[in-house]
């Protein structure tokens, strides 16, 4: 399976938007003086892109002789690691919703 460049450089542009657009948004916690769910999300989908990144550069680097396999292993590992984490909370996100939707009125 190979990966088109634009098309990564694609994913990036469409994930920093949507960041863009959550840093936005409104907050009442902030104005509490603590960070929002946004802010929180928002820190973790940029974590996810930063990491993102560093792998893939780091993969680059093992292909052409310029990295240690271990030093790619384990960018690919705090990747992997990263995106589980952030889809446990996507998880976790969405079955709240649904609890909350199935509460009676």
């Amino acid at each position: 399976m190979s990966i088109n460049p634009a098309d990564a450089a694609q994913a990036y542009a469409s994930a920093a938007k949507k960041i863009d657009i959550g840093q936005k948004a409104t907050n009442v916690a902030a104005e509490a003086g603590g960070p929002s769910f946004s802010d929180v999300l928002t820190d973790a989908v940029q974590n996810l892109v930063d990491t993102s990144k560093a792998s893939e550069e780091m993969t680059v680097k093992g292909l052409s002789g310029e990295a240690e396999i271990v030093d790619v292993v384990t960018a690919i590992s705090a990747a992997e690691m990263t995106l589980e984490t952030v889809v446990a909370v996507r998880d976790k996100v969405i079955s709240a919703y649904q609890d909350i939707m199935r509460m009676p009125i």
